[in-house]
């Protein structure tokens, strides 16, 4: 763990991809972070179920604010990044709590091991129909209960390759974070631009869904770049089915593509769509891109492209699949309470790559482009676990008369700990495929 301010973590990162000068605010460290978690409605959504709400671990806010600044200067349209609708934008939507070791949207679970802890999910009905294989055994009642049962009687690492054998999200919870170089790897895709460019106006084609690369999108949308959402329409984003209010905030003033993704006239669009991207979004496994003949390293890509790519786990391990919360644990970015790990805020991963995904994506423009940027979540999550401790002072939570407030010694000043606060979109999202012809149109004859 290096001993370093968060400005000078941020700055290390960028330097990966080029030489950037990203300057700190002079009053970057003005505000209490301890107050801010516990406005965010972060600090709600973390602690036991029965308990009071915990503070950050280590000094991931301070962090967040580092990354915000760093973006903001990397483009020509600062972005004003609100760490309330960051961080507790879906709970809020969706009125979500703490629940301790299980995750706030309830589809993970912390499960004590022989050796220590491991994370599990289960949200897609694929993984419940895997139980049974998983388990070694036909009748699964009660499927939590004997995941428990059989995660007491092994390692942790002898449980995660169990389960990783089926394509189940898992993780182990490592003793100790380990902090990553950065939380990206780098690599060149094709030759740089002549000039660096702001995100003004750059087109920006996102093949991700749910929550992390639709947040990076909206981020670089808000920083001025043309958003085009990609979707099959056999198969959209299953966002679309959650909470209106969260997917209109994710993907207001985007235009909307859907095609076939099996059609040859469906690869065709989407190949013109990625000759044409200045900025390509995507959070596949390789091996699905190269189905769709979409192998970043096997197109010929114009002067200065950016490819972000999100993964679990970096491209480098395709087969580890990940999810928000299990991610987090990966990383080690928990809380702690009654000795135990418990989950921090909810699917705090997912939110934490969006933001640093489109910081990567800024820097690579300014940098001249050319490169893929190689996002793995489990690294985004280690590097805020193992951000330096930023000192400033003791802080007490107390119970107040409207609930739960923390006391800043240093600054006099004191917060209550607020709720998760649903975002409000400037306007509704387009319907799916909305802006298919006309954005086809654009590309040109015989694309449409």
């Amino acid at each position: 763990m290096r001993d370093e301010p968060p400005a000078h973590t941020v700055r290390r990162w960028l330097s990966g991809i080029g030489q950037l000068s990203v300057e700190p605010d002079s009053d970057a460290d003005a505000t209490c972070p301890y107050l801010e978690w516990a406005a965010c409605g972060a600090m709600a959504l973390t602690g036991e179920e029965d308990g009071p709400p915990l503070m950050a671990p280590g000094s991931m806010l301070p962090l967040v604010s580092a990354v915000s600044r760093a973006l903001d200067r990397l483009t020509a349209e600062p972005v004003r990044i609100d760490p309330s609708l960051l961080l507790g934008a879906r709970a809020g939507a969706l009125g979500l709590t703490r629940r301790g070791a299980v995750s706030a949207g309830g589809a993970t679970r912390l499960l004590p091991t022989a050796d220590g802890w491991c994370a599990l999910t289960l949200s897609r009905p694929d993984d419940l129909d895997l139980l049974p294989a998983i388990l070694e055994r036909d009748d699964v009642r009660d499927p939590w209960s004997e995941l428990a049962d059989v995660a007491r009687r092994t390692t942790a690492a002898q449980l995660v390759a169990r389960v990783r054998l089926f394509a189940v999200p898992v993780a182990v919870l490592p003793a100790r974070p380990r902090e990553p170089s950065a939380p990206w790897r780098v690599s060149p895709l094709a030759p740089p631009a002549v000039r660096a460019r702001p995100l003004d106006g750059v087109l920006v084609v996102d093949f991700s869904s749910m929550w992390a690369g639709p947040l990076c999108a909206r981020l670089l949308g808000l920083a001025g770049a043309q958003v085009v959402k990609i979707e099959s329409t056999r198969r959209p984003d299953g966002a679309r089915a959650g909470d209106r209010g969260f997917y209109d905030w994710l993907h207001a003033d985007h235009e909307s593509v859907a095609v076939d993704f099996t059609s040859s006239h469906g690869r065709a669009a989407l190949a013109a769509l990625v000759r044409a991207a200045d900025v390509v979004i995507e959070a596949s496994r390789p091996r699905a891109l190269a189905q769709l003949g979409l192998a970043p390293e096997h197109l010929d890509h114009r002067p200065g492209t950016v490819w972000i790519s999100i993964t679990g786990y970096g491209r480098g391990l395709p087969e580890r699949v990940a999810f928000g919360d299990d991610a987090a644990v990966a990383g080690g970015l928990v809380g702690r309470s009654r000795g135990r790990p418990v989950f921090c805020a909810d699917a705090i991963t997912d939110p934490l790559t969006g933001l640093v995904a489109a910081l990567g994506a800024a820097g690579a423009l300014r940098a001249g482009g050319g490169q893929l940027v190689d996002v793995s979540m489990r690294d985004v999550a280690a590097a805020f676990a193992a951000a330096p401790q930023v000192s400033h002072g003791p802080h007490g939570v107390r119970t107040g008369a409207a609930g739960m407030v923390v006391e800043c010694a240093a600054s006099g000043r004191t917060q209550a700990v607020l709720p998760a606060r649903a975002p409000v979109a400037p306007l509704r999202a387009a319907d799916l495929g909305a802006d298919t012809d006309r954005v086809l149109a654009r590309l040109g004859p015989g694309v449409a």
